[in-house]
């Protein structure tokens, strides 16, 4: 089953998983011991990670890394894009409602 990026990142320990190899790569033991779950749970989060190309797994020695694909990442920015641009707008008109009330007390 071909899975989508946002139906991945909508999990929060997926979510937190994400933060935590974005600074560093590190293997799935690593990663879970920062979570109170199976070592098995842990590597279906990365394989449904990996399967919407999120994260990326490197093969060092016996150990495999998972690192965050930042190209992916860049896809969810710019569907959130859309979103900024309404947000700041409102933003912007709410700070003109407020100077106009600001100066109309004065």
């Amino acid at each position: 089953m071909r899975r989508d990026i946002f139906q991945a990142i909508s999990d929060p320990t997926r979510r937190a998983i994400i933060v935590l190899i974005a600074l560093q790569a590190m293997t799935p033991n690593a990663i879970a011991e920062h979570f109170d779950t199976t070592r098995q749970a842990v590597s279906k989060h990365l394989r449904i990670l990996t399967e919407c190309e999120l994260v990326k797994q490197e093969q060092q020695g016996r150990e495999i890394y998972y690192s965050l694909e930042i190209n992916k990442m860049k896809e969810i920015d710019k569907w959130l894009e859309q979103f900024r641009k309404i947000w700041e707008t409102r933003f912007n008109q709410l700070d003109q409602v407020l100077s106009t009330i600001k100066k109309q007390k004065k």
